[in-house]
């Protein structure tokens, strides 16, 4: 079917008058053709997209498709996993109560239990709820840190990580059997409730999670011995954070914790910020002019589902300076390091997880610790499937697993990216730095010291439209076929293709395996000891071009950093 047959199926569907007006709207051939040229991927991530009318679009028909997907998939398993259940979450966007409502139509109309949340809720919660409930499955509606067009779609394993491999595959398979208006099941919502095969989630849940938030506190001494001059401020970008966030840190005893007025509100509109995410500064500015007013020694930020968290510190001259996701994490890790060994709680096992897009700095840290380090690929599923690992054969315990885009989990309550707790152990590090006269600055600083200079960039290649993901494949193909000898004026030495787990040398030809393996990335080994790694995103039409560059002379580095920057830019072109 064309896309054009497929926008005339649309126009005769049996919708809602607003939903035909939309779609009625529509004069351009190019929008036409955005909306309908093919459905938006399912994958271990699920689903993410522009709202609006179109099988390229997040509505309520797509949502309902892909449910019975997942219905499909633990019908197929048998009676007891229905009866344990899918929790369902969501978050402030557009749509997503709605859609959340009709996931719960969908499951229960298939006979599958569902544990809804009674409001939004921050992602690491619902991951937390899957496996305190034991559910076979979750679903949560949220867009994360995208635009206010967004919304998205993930599914959860009974882990509590993102749907793994196979499983997708099945939900995959399904999904394309269903007809989006005759194929699916539904039930209607009251009278799922009166069944009681839709249960609601509130105050209990939230408690028991953070109760399992706290119990991976190492330095709540040091908050309470601060509390009476430590002040920090915290934003949830009008998301999910706007409760918990603050609760916790006030259970840990801080006493000063100013909340940004305006960004405290939930708001689908996102009005303060271009987009809402705390890897973007310009977000922060209302926050920084709270802090400044009122002497603070740090900002946090959570992005609207709460799994990422960024983070602002005032140096020693008063500025405030962002911190990037690679230095927060690695702050963290020599910070747990320390109070676990202080303490006498560092596993003799103990293990960090991140990716292979993740500062090396990461690594230094660990094994001058005698701390194991394992790379996976990019995405919080490797990093939870690795934990599991861990867990099987009893190797190791992690401590901590993060990777570069603001993402951190201890603990086994949630196996997915959780900034509620990452905020109460941050705020536990700045406490135990405030009392030996530091800040964050000045912690990271002593980091460099200690382990040397590390400096991180990633570049965004943006291919948008219908012709984004085939412009994609061609970059990456023709980076494997016509592998670049130089970049920037220094040798490649070698080409590592993550897809087949081979490093190639690429003076005489010959290959290694590497791992991991498996994914769509290519790596380049520089003669200067920098390792380039470009990869596609899973949930966006981009290219992500990572510059991990080591040194002791921070200028030297910085132009370096510049100069790779300007090469990876040119990829796109």
């Amino acid at each position: 079917m064309t896309y054009r047959e497929e926008y005339a199926r649309w126009l005769n569907a049996p919708l809602t008058p607003d939903e035909h007006a939309e779609l009625a709207s529509i004069h351009d051939d190019r929008e036409i053709r955005e909306r309908f040229y093919a459905p938006l991927t399912f994958g271990t991530a699920g689903l993410r997209g522009i709202l609006g009318m179109g099988i390229n679009r997040m509505n309520t028909y797509t949502v309902c498709q892909v449910t019975q997907g997942l219905a499909t998939l633990i019908v197929g398993l048998g009676k007891e996993a229905m009866a344990r259940g899918v929790a369902v979450c969501y978050d402030c966007r557009h749509k997503s109560p709605e859609f959340a409502r009709a996931v719960a139509e969908v499951l229960t109309g298939n006979g599958i239990r569902v544990l809804l949340f009674d409001a939004m809720r921050p992602t690491p919660e619902l991951s937390f709820a899957i496996r305190y409930y034991q559910c076979i499955a979750g679903v949560n509606i949220t867009a994360s840190h995208n635009p206010k067009e967004y919304n998205g779609y993930k599914v959860y394993w009974e882990d509590g990580a993102q749907l793994p491999p196979a499983e997708a595959d099945i939900v995959s398979c399904a999904i394309a059997k269903v007809d989006l208006f005759t194929g699916v099941t539904r039930m209607a919502f009251d009278d799922a409730v009166a069944q009681g095969l839709i249960v609601f989630l509130g105050h209990e849940t939230d408690e028991a999670f953070l109760s399992c938030c706290l119990s991976q506190s190492v330095a709540r001494d040091a908050v309470e011995k601060a509390a009476d001059t430590l002040k920090i401020v915290y934003t949830p970008f009008h998301g999910t954070g706007y409760k918990l966030v603050p609760e916790i840190l006030s259970r840990i005893g801080l006493k000063h914790l100013l909340c940004d007025p305006v960004q405290s509100i939930p708001d689908a509109d996102f009005p303060t910020v271009k987009s809402p995410n705390p890897q973007d500064a310009e977000g922060f500015a209302g926050s920084i002019k709270l802090a400044r007013e009122n002497d603070a020694d740090l900002i946090l930020g959570t992005d609207p589902d709460a799994d990422r968290i960024g983070i602002v510190v005032r140096d020693r001259k008063g500025e405030y300076k962002t911190v990037t996701g690679n230095q927060t994490g690695c702050l963290l890790l020599d910070f747990l390091i320390r109070a676990k060994k202080e303490r006498g709680t560092l596993p003799e096992n103990a293990a960090v997880v991140k990716t292979i897009v993740t500062t090396e700095m990461a690594r230094t840290i660990a094994e001058k610790n005698g701390v194991y380090c394992a790379d996976t690929f990019t995405g919080f599923k490797f990093l939870a499937e690795q934990i599991r690992k861990f867990e099987e054969t009893g190797s190791h315990r992690f401590i901590l697993a993060f990777e570069e885009s603001y993402g951190y989990l201890v603990g086994d309550g949630a196996r997915d990216k959780d900034a509620v707790t990452a905020a109460m152990l941050i705020t536990e590090m700045a406490a135990w730095y405030h009392l030996r006269g530091m800040t964050l600055c000045d912690a990271l600083e002593d980091l460099y010291a200690r382990y040397g200079y590390y400096i991180d960039e990633t570049v965004n290649l943006v291919f948008p439209g219908a012709d984004g993901l085939q412009t994609m494949k061609n970059l990456m193909d023709n980076l494997r076929a016509e592998t670049p000898r130089t970049l920037a004026g220094t040798e490649v030495l070698r080409l590592r293709d993550y897809l087949t787990g081979t490093a190639k040398t690429l003076s005489d030809g010959t290959e290694e395996a590497i791992e991991p393996q498996g994914s769509n990335v290519l790596g380049f080994d520089m003669a200067d000891g920098t390792r380039i790694i470009v990869r596609p995103s899973g949930t966006e039409p981009k290219i992500r071009v990572y510059i991990l560059l080591h040194g002791t002379d921070r200028d030297e580095c910085a132009q370096r950093v510049k100069r790779y920057a300007e090469v990876a830019r040119g990829f796109g072109k």
